[in-house]
């Protein structure tokens, strides 16, 4: 198949408090007696959207979604000045995943995930492997430093006009600091004329490095997904996504027993550190590794999508192989 599958609603929906204050919210389509496949969405704070529903022939799975604490749905929402993201981490996410499988009553699933979503998902697999049937994934991230740094000082010799005014939206005496954190304090600032600076710098950014993005209008003229993306992005890179440096790829050889399919473009900005060559390399036979030459970092790219319905088709067909 070399297009998406038609769009779907969801048969069941709701949300699943998850402590400190926490409402996540998720939703079910397709089969309810079809292979369990989680959608783990990037960001992070990105939220998930009706489009990811259709990588997923709705006969043969049972698509979950779900939208991580403080994005989307979810409650409390992080465009809300006085909201605490103290308890929003990648420990509170993957606690969260697994609250929801058991809710769910889901024994194992394949994790489907992009970006941030595959930090996550490669994370919840080293944690969890016996829960996770298999991974789909694609313009791959690990969670190093080296790969934000690359996305918010690195690329800046490429994009130097953009950059220049991403750089100087933060005071002069934290420009050759760690951006994320300047941004980070700025989306925190009492004025909300400076949180709304900050939060439009940010985002004017990331639109400028998404080569080959989605055509249409931009997420990003919504206030309220602007700040609340920026807000918690910036919580996450400027922390170090509170993983060990280097964890995952490191630890790519515990995969060996999950088969998985990455998918990536080859003129995602990502590709310059050739993270996902490294962790195919690393995760052994069980990983297959697609490229595909003329898309960038999103899903929307040229190729992008046929890829990911490909290796969506062939785990619901029962191959756990990967060639």
């Amino acid at each position: 198949m070399s297009e998406l599958y038609p769009p779907i609603e969801p048969y069941d929906r709701g949300w699943l408090s998850v402590g400190d204050g926490h409402r996540v919210y998720w939703e079910t389509c397709g089969n309810p007696e079809g292979l369990p496949a989680l959608v783990v969405h990037g960001g992070p704070g990105s939220g998930c959207g009706p489009r990811v529903r259709r990588f997923f022939d709705p006969a043969r799975y049972r698509i979950v979604l779900f939208d991580q604490r403080n994005a989307g749905r979810s409650t409390p929402h992080a465009s809300e000045p006085e909201v605490d993201l103290s308890t929003n981490t990648t420990e509170h996410l993957l606690a969260d995943m697994e609250a929801l499988r058991e809710e769910l009553g889901v024994e194992r699933w394949l994790l489907f995930g992009g970006s941030w979503g595959s930090v996550l998902s490669l994370v919840y697999a080293l944690r969890h492997p016996d829960r996770v049937s298999a991974l789909v994934l694609m313009g791959l991230a690990t969670g190093r430093r080296a790969e934000t740094d690359l996305l918010t000082r690195g690329l800046g010799v490429y994009f130097p006009e953009p950059w220049r005014a991403f750089r100087n939206a933060v005071p002069a005496a934290e420009r050759d600091g760690d951006l994320p954190s300047a941004y980070d304090r700025l989306l925190h600032d009492p004025d909300p004329r400076v949180r709304e600076a900050a939060a439009r710098a940010w985002c004017d950014w990331e639109e400028a490095i998404d080569v080959g993005g989605p055509a249409g209008p931009s997420r990003y003229e919504d206030p309220a997904f602007r700040l609340a993306f920026a807000r918690i992005v910036t919580h996450y890179w400027s922390r170090g996504s509170w993983l060990p440096e280097g964890e995952v790829l490191r630890r790519a050889p515990e995969l060996a027993g999950i088969p998985g399919v990455v998918v990536q473009g080859s003129l995602d900005p990502g590709n310059l550190l050739g993270t996902a060559w490294e962790l195919a390399h690393r995760w052994g036979p069980a990983c297959e590794l697609r490229v595909v030459g003329t898309a960038g970092h999103s899903t929307s790219g040229e190729g992008m999508a046929a890829r990911l319905v490909e290796a969506t088709d062939r785990f619901a067909d029962g191959d756990a192989t990967t060639r």
